[in-house]
């Protein structure tokens, strides 16, 4: 059972990164975009007309965009009042409440620790000394 070592390299196909083509693909439309731009420019120069008809359309388009913007705004407005309204009629009362357990369970850890473990370490303590003499004594049977 002889096994056969295979010592040819392995081609290793390459695959175009998505990347490089969503790059190539940008570069593309911004070229585009500026020639048009470009050519737009020259006809609205040529034509003033055009021009004026073309500037009043853009002013029309910012106000449009300018009531958007307004009106998103009054959203962002409204939405942080409610997360202000929700601190501090729900979290805030949660945080408090948490405190409380918190000290309750403090002062419940200090009641255990002074009532129930210092007594039993004291006893243990106390007993490995009374052992501890009795093994010196030898009292052991």
């Amino acid at each position: 059972m002889s096994e056969e070592i295979n010592t040819e390299p392995e081609e290793i196909e390459t695959v175009p990164e998505p990347k490089k083509a969503w790059l190539t693909v940008a570069i593309i439309v911004a070229v585009i975009f500026m020639i048009a731009l470009v050519a737009g420019l020259v006809l609205l120069a040529k034509n003033p007309g055009a021009a004026s008809v073309t500037r009043d359309i853009f002013i029309i388009l910012i106000a449009l965009q300018m009531f958007v913007i307004g009106v998103a705004l009054i959203v962002l407005i409204i939405q942080l009042a409610s997360l202000t309204n929700l601190l501090q009629n729900e979290v805030k009362p949660i945080l408090n409440s948490t405190s409380e357990t918190v000290n309750t369970l403090k002062g419940t850890v200090q009641f255990l620790s002074d009532n129930v473990s210092e007594p039993v370490i004291v006893l243990n303590e106390r007993l490995a000394s009374i052992k501890k003499l009795a093994d010196l004594f030898h009292l052991k049977r």
